[in-house]
Formats: C-alpha cells, structure tokens, sequence
C-alpha cells in the first residue's frame, strides 16, 4: 500500500496539476489557496482575461521577461475576490516562489503561510515574510537563492 501524502503534499500537488492550463509557455506556474484544509481558489499564469494567449500571439517582454501575463498567485486572488471568498488566515501553494510584486499581494491579502515549489528570482520575500511573521516553506528541499540551481 502506498504511504499517504501530507497535507502539503497533496496540495502542492493539485497546485502542480493547475500549472497546466498556464497560458505563457515561458513559465508554468499554478497556485492554490487553501485554509482548514479546503481549497478557496485556484489560479495559473495566462493573459489578461479576453487577450489572446502568449502562447497563441507571442510575448511582451520588458527587461527578459513577459509582461502580458497576469502571475498564478496573483489570479488565485482574484478569483477569491470575485467570488467573495475569504483568504484571510490562509496558506498560498505555488509551484515557483513569488515574485517580489506578488509577494506584497499575498502579504497584503492575509495569508499567514506560503508553500512554494521552486525559488523564482527574489531573495526580498525571505527578509519580508520574517518581518512580517509570514511562514516561508520550501516545499520539499526547493533551492533558495543561498543554492539556487
């Protein structure tokens, strides 16, 4: 019989399972929401609501990277907002570490906790979840930027 996954597991899991409908084939990237073990919302990267894909049209790229996309940690907000689901107190599962503008959001937005898969680009969310009491995972032994691969 296989071993059980853990909690952080499962949903790390589900965030990966997400990262497949992402619209920009430079970075697939999946989020999760979820609070007392029930998932809120969901959210991956992909273009502007009634734009056409990245992945149809080509990218809009400013210093290295594609602006057309709105972040997976991002549209897991927002689909909470509209649908007037409450986040506050809950833990953010993303398959890639949150950009510095995401960061602010999830902050901004009452997670208490954020599980992320690989270390995407910024050390500043290491200093700020500890100053603002936001526990940081690495989920398993994802590389920081101390052993970035």
């Amino acid at each position: 019989m296989a071993e059980r996954s853990s909690w952080d597991q499962y949903f790390m899991d589900i965030a990966k399972q997400v990262a497949t409908r992402a619209t920009c084939d430079r970075k697939h990237v999946g989020a999760l929401l979820v609070r007392d073990r029930t998932i809120l919302s969901t959210g991956y990267n992909g273009s502007i609501r009634g734009l056409p894909h990245c992945d149809d049209v080509g990218h809009m790229m400013e210093n290295d990277h594609c602006v057309a996309t709105v972040h997976a940690e991002a549209n897991a907000i927002i689909q909470a907002a509209k649908n007037g689901v409450r986040i506050d107190g809950a833990t953010i599962y993303t398959t890639a570490s949150p950009c510095w503008p995401c960061f602010k959001l999830i902050a901004n937005s009452g997670c208490v906790r954020i599980v992320f898969g690989e270390f995407y680009r910024d050390p500043r969310i290491f200093e700020f979840a500890g100053k603002l009491g936001i526990e940081l995972v690495a989920h398993p032994k994802a590389p920081g930027p101390d052993r970035a691969a």
